[in-house]
């Protein structure tokens, strides 16, 4: 019997007439980066293990969740997380195996169901609808992950987009949680706004203020209130997230638009040849990657950071679309000195946007190729639709 509901066909009973035209699945690898480092390295399990860069303004990647009893977590500065916990175990990133590790999933997921929706390197959406005994599977796929990877994942069953994602944060590592809308609504009544994706700290401020701490309180507010605070878009939206309703529809990930490479420096950079020599690196990078994938883009764009977080854009369109790093270097170089920064840089960033796709590799023999890059690809904002990718470097 699947924790957070009864059987099979107590979940088919108890969905709506609304609800019960589709069933959706959200999967999650457990501490992807870190568990992907374990199977490497047995000797850490049971250790608190930090993913995490080792520069002074590194942050966390991911923490194994040992490490996060003890309030360390995704995207706290690294500094932080040391003395939390000093005595974790630190691991630097090693992105290309992520990756790697990623495809075979996806590629296991994607032989078991046919609509998915992938949404990082660790989680996708999959569409149920029609299959039968979904829940087992959903079993057996998630036992072919753990033979093929060793990694184990968990995983959210739902009327819709909303109440699977939330289902399967519910009882990680390796949860299986299966509700109705309605069994949803119940038993997350007294959590605070913030456990819905896309009600953010900002948001949940806005609405303590109102006196809604939980999400019962928002679904039962009166729609005049949050609509004055929120707007009536906003305000309505808030409401019918906090009642677990979605129109949200599984779709394959819309084409990477842009592609971009950025680096935030250890330290505050002043001297323009180390800017031009770090700016050709990551053209480098983001040119062999455009020649892998065949892509090539007409906007060539830089992003400037400055020491007071003012950050400049600046962009520049060519007549043909292009992956040659001389001639997205030369352009990101001219941007570069004509807007040479009169205070010291803290980020600096190269992008190649409007890309054309299947076009080959044709004519591009002579691009230089330097250090691959190491970030994550495009992670969509909660919707799974991959625009943009920025690789830090």
């Amino acid at each position: 019997m699947d924790r957070g509901a009864g059987s099979e066909s107590n979940f088919d009973q108890l969905m709506t007439a609304e609800d019960s035209s589709q069933r959706i699945a959200h999967l999650d690898a457990d501490a992807f980066y870190v568990s992907i480092e374990l199977t490497r390295r047995p000797e850490l399990r049971g250790l608190p293990v930090v993913v995490s860069g080792t520069g002074p303004r590194a942050v966390v990647t991911t923490a194994s969740y040992e490490a996060r009893k003890y309030g360390v977590g995704s995207a706290i500065p690294a500094s932080r997380a040391r003395r939390l916990c000093p005595q974790a175990v630190f691991l630097p990133p090693d992105f290309p195996t992520y990756r790697a590790v990623s495809r075979k999933v996806m590629d296991l997921v994607r032989a078991h169901v046919e609509r998915v929706e992938v949404v990082g390197l660790d989680e996708a959406y999959l569409d149920l609808t029609g299959l039968h005994s979904p829940n087992a599977a959903m079993r057996r796929l998630i036992a072919e992950i753990k033979r093929a990877t060793q990694l184990t994942c968990s995983v959210g069953i739902g009327p819709n987009k909303l109440v699977a994602k939330v289902a399967s944060d519910a009882e990680k590592p390796a949860g299986f949680v299966v509700l109705t809308r309605e069994q949803a609504c119940e038993r997350f009544a007294q959590s605070p706004p913030g456990l819905i994706p896309g009600i953010g700290p900002k948001t949940a401020a806005r609405l303590a203020e109102l006196g809604l701490h939980t999400l019962a309180a928002v679904a039962a507010a009166p729609e005049r209130q949050l609509t004055a605070r929120f707007g009536p878009n906003l305000g309505r939206q808030l409401q019918r997230r906090a009642c677990f309703e979605s129109d949200g529809v599984l779709g394959a990930a819309r084409k990477v638009v842009s592609e971009s490479r950025e680096r935030t420096f250890d330290y505050d950079v002043r001297d323009f040849a180390q800017l031009r020599e770090a700016l050709l690196k990551m053209t480098s990078a983001l040119c062999e990657s455009l020649t892998t994938h065949g892509r090539r883009g007409r906007t060539i764009g830089i992003k400037v950071r400055l020491d007071d977080w003012t950050t400049i854009t600046r962009a520049r369109s060519i007549k043909q679309p292009t992956c040659e790093y001389e001639t997205v270097a030369a352009v990101a170089l001219k941007l570069l000195e004509e807007n040479a920064p009169q205070r010291p840089v803290r980020l600096l960033g190269v992008r190649v946007a409007g890309l054309t796709h299947g076009e080959g590799n044709e004519g591009i023999a002579g691009a230089r190729v330097g250090e691959t890059a190491q970030g994550v690809a495009g992670l969509g904002d909660g919707a799974g639709a991959i625009t943009q990718m920025a690789l830090p470097v």
